[in-house]
């Protein structure tokens, strides 16, 4: 299947206005439901990042072993992503959103996550322009170059999906344990 600009455009639209109705489906579009994960009441946020990774994951290895795409793999800039994940995490807090739930609240008609689109904006601005400052002394500490944790442990690929699928399924049986427990 041979896809050209116009195709793509359809099936981009298509796919992330499926992505937004399953968040709205799973409830993660309600910031109750996010602030709930960071306090351990609800645990809906984790199974859906559980769910996302795994099936993404199945197409990825999907797509790269049939040969229809192959892995752009970014420098590991270990301060940086160290960094940004606690901004985020900082964000998710104070937003009650992560980017993708908090844009398809904003579909919704979610008034406080239009706020937060604005500040994402902003934020993508600021880094955009303090991005020569940010790689001179920011994104050059602790980086591992471009690898892949498969390659820096020496487990294939479809090894290391399946031990992350277990590990997933694992957190599934756990978490819905100690929900069964509280209730």
């Amino acid at each position: 299947m041979n896809l050209t600009g116009a195709s793509l455009l359809i099936l981009a639209l298509a796919v992330g206005f499926a992505f937004g109705w399953l968040l709205n489906r799973a409830r993660v579009t309600s910031a109750d439901v996010v602030c709930n994960q960071f306090r351990f009441r609800d645990f809906t946020v984790i199974k859906v990042m559980l769910t996302a990774i795994v099936v993404g994951g199945i197409g990825v290895l999907f797509l790269v072993h049939s040969g229809y795409s192959h892995y752009y793999i970014k420098p590991a800039n270990l301060l940086g992503v160290g960094i940004g994940a606690a901004l985020f995490g900082l964000g998710m807090v104070l937003y009650g959103y992560c980017p993708g739930t908090g844009l398809a609240a904003l579909a919704t008609g979610s008034l406080h996550a239009l706020i937060g689109a604005v500040g994402m904006i902003f934020g993508a601005i600021a880094y955009a322009l303090s991005f020569d400052w940010v790689n001179e002394h920011v994104l050059n500490v602790w980086s591992l170059g471009k690898v892949r944790l498969p390659d820096l442990t020496g487990i294939p690929d479809a090894v290391f999906f399946v031990l992350l699928a277990i590990g997933a399924v694992a957190a599934f049986y756990y978490i819905e344990r100690k929900d069964r427990a509280r209730s």
